[in-house]
């Protein structure tokens, strides 16, 4: 039980849009679900599988970005990666350029030192280019992290306030390239986590692109043997609805 309640903000949020747009006419979301898988085998055996999952809705004031991301990776049939990723953010525009953000995230990273981390968050953000083929956001907010170190008792949650900054650039090269650069920051006095996702996707065929990513997520301080930076290249092949 102790584990769910840092799920309930999220799911609330979740739960927003998804109740809104059931009023609304279908096809208002725009979604993106990616799929990746490598095997390797001879001296040693592998695998790795990679999914995501974006899903974004404008209408009117309001916008919606839903995301999920899971990764999976085994070595000799031993699991040496297994994280899983959900956050929303809900943006009310009350200017031309200007709006309001709240934000939630759950990750589940089970070879990070914590057993979860999650973080809600609001604030002010503005769109400093806003064009057909490009747009950069920039937001910025006071939040809230908890985070469960493994093994631990819950009196040694770490519980802090965060200042959370985000900038969100996405151009569109061409009408079948995409370029986009995610760059997140969580501030505290005790610990600051730091995500950046660079990535281009290339239409392939109608709805099937190909993408290709670059993640780095670095935490300042982490449990005794683990890594400060974790780093993911993916290639993935996208499906857009």
């Amino acid at each position: 039980m102790q584990k769910l309640l840092p799920v309930l903000p999220v799911t609330l949020l979740l739960a927003l849009p998804l109740t809104a747009s059931a009023q609304d006419v279908v096809g208002l979301w725009s979604t993106d679900i990616e799929f990746g898988y490598v095997s390797v085998s001879g001296n040693s055996e592998s695998s790795s599988v990679k999914g995501r999952l974006d899903s974004k809705r404008e209408s009117d004031n309001w916008r919606y970005h839903i995301h999920f991301d899971a990764l999976n990776t085994s070595e000799d049939d031993t699991r040496s990666a297994e994280r899983y990723f959900l956050s929303n953010k809900i943006d009310y525009k009350f200017g031309e350029r200007s709006y309001s953000f709240l934000h939630a995230s759950y990750e589940d990273d089970r070879f990070s030192g914590y057993d979860w981390q999650a973080v809600i968050a609001a604030g002010y953000g503005y769109r400093l280019i806003d064009r057909a083929d490009m747009t950069w956001d920039i937001e910025g907010g006071p939040g809230y992290r908890v985070s469960k170190i493994a093994d631990s008792s819950q009196d040694d949650d770490e519980r802090e306030g965060i200042l959370r900054l985000q900038t969100d650039f996405e151009w569109h090269l061409t009408d079948n390239a995409t370029f986009e650069q995610v760059l997140s920051v969580e501030h505290g006095s005790e610990n600051t986590v730091s995500r950046s996702t660079t990535s281009i996707k290339t239409t392939i065929i109608a709805r099937l692109a190909m993408k290709l990513s670059y993640t780095v997520k670095y935490t300042d301080n982490v449990p005794t043997g683990t890594e400060h930076a974790d780093r993911e290249t993916a290639v993935t092949l996208v499906y857009s609805f």
